[in-house]
């Protein structure tokens, strides 16, 4: 039953000589450009290239809340201690190209809250994933976090030219795969004893956007971000789920139809 429903997402022809399905052919199947460290600008939210010696002062502040256990649970990296070997990390960090790290800029104050990354960047077939996403208490669960990853994907699907975009997380982190849900992704199942972090199982539960599925989602987005849905506290009037649930021209609402 399960893999009727998934049959019938797969796009298909039938190939003449043989009577088999076939994926379509692409009219461009050239590889997309591979994403660069380039300041991404938003209403509420900027995406700057991670500088440790920028934005270390400030990540360092926004990374070691009381609760910093619980926020760093999931994530491959244990929680920052000490000023200097988090400086270290996140000098290495800068300079990695692939997963490539941005610092996630609250615009209203200036400050780095967060950071996050484009990983498994695979131009020849145009997927890319959004992975390492920390987002300090500041802007978790705010627009600002919400504007972030919009921004990363504008840049992805659109400039960039990706055709699939991901998002993975440990099967476990129930917070991790509600976000991914919210913000519009489908979930696509689950991988067992995918990888081994910190010493510790970790089955991966994996979920995407693709191209197509964009301009409706992006539509969603930009209503929910628009200045009006927020009140003079910038409290939202309407939730980004409830936009969600189905989005014009969505597989979703393809099928409440």
């Amino acid at each position: 039953m399960v893999q009727g429903i998934h049959d019938g997402q797969i796009p298909r022809v039938i190939d003449p000589e043989t009577g088999l399905p076939i994926g379509p052919e692409l009219v461009d199947s050239g590889p997309s450009r591979a994403p660069e460290r380039v300041v991404l600008e938003g209403r509420y939210a900027r995406l700057e290239p991670l500088d440790a010696a920028r934005h270390g002062d400030d990540l360092h502040a926004a990374s070691t809340p009381p609760d910093r256990a619980m926020r760093f649970r999931y994530m491959p990296e244990l929680p920052p201690t000490a000023p200097e070997s988090f400086h270290d990390w996140l000098g290495a960090a800068a300079d990695s190209t692939d997963p490539l790290f941005f610092a996630v800029i609250d615009r209203a104050t200036g400050r780095a809250e967060g950071w996050q990354t484009f990983l498994r960047i695979t131009p020849v077939h145009r997927c890319i994933e959004i992975g390492n996403i920390y987002w300090g208490p500041s802007i978790a669960g705010t627009r600002i976090a919400t504007e972030a990853m919009y921004l990363f994907a504008v840049y992805a699907l659109e400039t960039l030219g990706y055709r699939r975009y991901e998002w993975k997380c440990d099967a476990l982190n129930a917070p991790s795969r509600r976000a991914a849900l919210r913000f519009g992704f489908t979930y696509e199942g689950h991988f067992r004893r995918a990888v081994i972090i910190r010493g510790r199982n970790r089955d991966t539960s994996w979920f995407s956007i693709v191209d197509d599925e964009w301009p409706a989602l992006k539509a969603v987005y930009e209503q929910w971000l628009a200045a009006e849905n927020f009140d003079t506290q910038g409290r939202q009037r309407t939730r980004l789920s409830e936009l969600m649930a189905h989005p014009a021209g969505s597989p979703a609402a393809a099928a409440a139809g």
